[in-house]
């Protein structure tokens, strides 16, 4: 994902079939400093809502859907915020400041859920909970290109979403790809032939061929496990927060939940889908 430079957060509803929720998006600028609390001392920046900042759209883990924001980050948190006995709300931020950690430091958001990879570099800026998912790069092609690997993305043109892993990948196999500020963006270049290819999440692109339209159109060509995890982040030394995600997470995994919505928003889940990258096949 990218950031949206001087994009300012959009107030935004955000719902799921999960929690049964209905969330009504808003942070204010000066937060709550911290100084509220919800069930087991977990400090919160607004009284009664766990505040969690996003970077739309980025389906399936978060889109707005019908005028509601969905997915399956917003689901998992869902499950956090009814343990803290309180509502969700979600913003809309630049990705940068995910890396950053600059809305958790000022306290504008108790928590980021982005379909963020943890990485050393991010981890120096933020905590992460434990991982929730475990996702692959996708090379998805058009049908008629011809290409047949992510070896043959050599000297062709290839998009990938700005500041992500994916394009992380792509430069540092010697590619030069072309950078888009959303999802949405990198798969209109692939549509409208500004790329021949481009190499993004597995479960983004898994995403995509849901829709007939795009199923018949392009293909994925190979799956690079690059050993990536997703986490959720907090500001650091929120202990308490990461324990509440934490065991969320665990409970959703041991109790079934973690498996409808994996299912739901990802797609077909077998035994190892929490532990292990999707298949391409």
């Amino acid at each position: 994902m990218n950031p949206v430079l001087g994009r300012r957060p959009r107030i935004l509803a955000a719902t799921t079939a999960a929690a049964g929720l209905l969330l009504v998006a808003g942070c204010s600028s000066g937060g709550g400093g911290g100084k509220t609390t919800a069930s087991g001392g977990v400090p919160l920046v607004k009284a009664g809502q766990l505040t969690t900042c996003t970077h739309l759209p980025y389906p399936p883990f978060q889109s707005e859907i019908d005028g509601t924001v969905q997915g399956f980050d917003v689901s998992l948190i869902d499950l956090v915020a009814k343990d803290l006995g309180v509502k969700q709300d979600i913003v809309d931020t630049p990705f940068e400041n995910f890396k950053t950690g600059a809305f958790l430091n000022s306290e504008q958001c108790d928590l980021a859920a982005a379909g963020m990879t943890i990485t050393p570099e991010r981890a120096k800026n933020v905590d992460f909970s434990d991982p929730y998912f475990d996702a692959t790069q996708a090379v998805l092609v058009d049908k008629k290109s011809g290409i047949g690997s992510f070896a043959d993305l050599k000297g062709k043109k290839v998009g990938a979403q700005a500041q992500t892993t994916g394009e992380e990948y792509a430069k540092s196999k010697g590619l030069d790809p072309v950078s888009f500020e959303s999802s949405d963006a990198v798969l209109n270049g692939l549509r409208t032939g500004q790329v021949q290819a481009v190499v993004i999440d597995y479960p983004v692109v898994q995403g995509w061929l849901k829709d007939k339209a795009n199923a018949d159109a392009f293909k994925v060509v190979d799956n690079l496990n690059t050993g990536e995890q997703y986490g959720f982040t907090v500001k650091k030394g929120n202990t308490k927060l990461v324990a509440a995600i934490n065991k969320a997470i665990k409970d959703a995994k041991a109790d079934g939940t973690y498996k409808k919505l994996y299912e739901k928003w990802i797609g077909p889940y077998d035994a190892v889908a929490a532990s292990a990258s999707p298949s391409a096949s």
